[in-house]
């Protein structure tokens, strides 16, 4: 059974079912029996993994294999290097404290724009901000941010452990590789 790498866009849900207005997976043409590996919010983009394998699946989604998501976030206002220490600490959230991450200014990356855009306010400045969690809590980038002052405007999930949107548009998928999958299950091992 194959393992997908879809690049999910804004405003689908991360299930097969359609709900409150937003696409569902259904409508990207994936194979069948295939299930998603973790979720990602519908108002968040990227890449979202999905298969067939129960252990994989797990291996994937349980917070302690420690697979490591990075994100990419646009924020209002530039973010500063205090701001950036406070999250490579962890910071204390309403759930409890979050385990250190990486944080840093990054450039803007290549995307194209958001459909539906994002709200624009002249008079405030974003910035970029790459974000590397080892936990996945429930919109945990977005509370981390905003917790420090920078409220997320736009959130995609660029890679998960080795997998990577890397050549994968928006609203396409591709197979993983039985090397990739290999490869997984080898750091699985260290």
């Amino acid at each position: 059974m194959p393992t997908i790498l879809f690049n999910k866009p804004y405003g689908v849900l991360s299930q097969f079912t359609p709900a409150d207005g937003h696409k569902s997976l259904a409508c990207f043409g994936l194979p069948k029996k295939i299930y998603p590996a973790g979720r990602l919010d519908a108002d968040s983009e990227g890449l979202l993994l999905l298969t067939s394998e129960g252990k994989l699946q797990a291996y994937i989604s349980e917070p302690k294999h420690k697979q490591p998501k990075t994100y990419w976030a646009q924020v209002e206002r530039i973010i500063t290097e205090e701001a950036l220490e406070k999250l490579r600490n962890g910071i204390i959230l309403k759930d409890g404290p979050t385990k250190p991450c990486q944080a840093r200014l990054m450039e803007e990356p290549g995307l194209p724009p958001r459909n539906p855009p994002i709200r624009e306010r002249k008079t405030v400045p974003t910035s970029w901000v790459e974000i590397i969690l080892t936990e996945g809590r429930n919109r945990q980038a977005r509370r981390m941010l905003a917790s420090v002052g920078f409220p997320v405007l736009r959130l995609i999930r660029h890679s998960i452990g080795i997998f990577t949107l890397d050549g994968i548009q928006e609203g396409k998928w591709r197979e993983a590789t039985q090397e990739e999958i290999r490869e997984l299950w080898k750091q699985r091992k260290k």
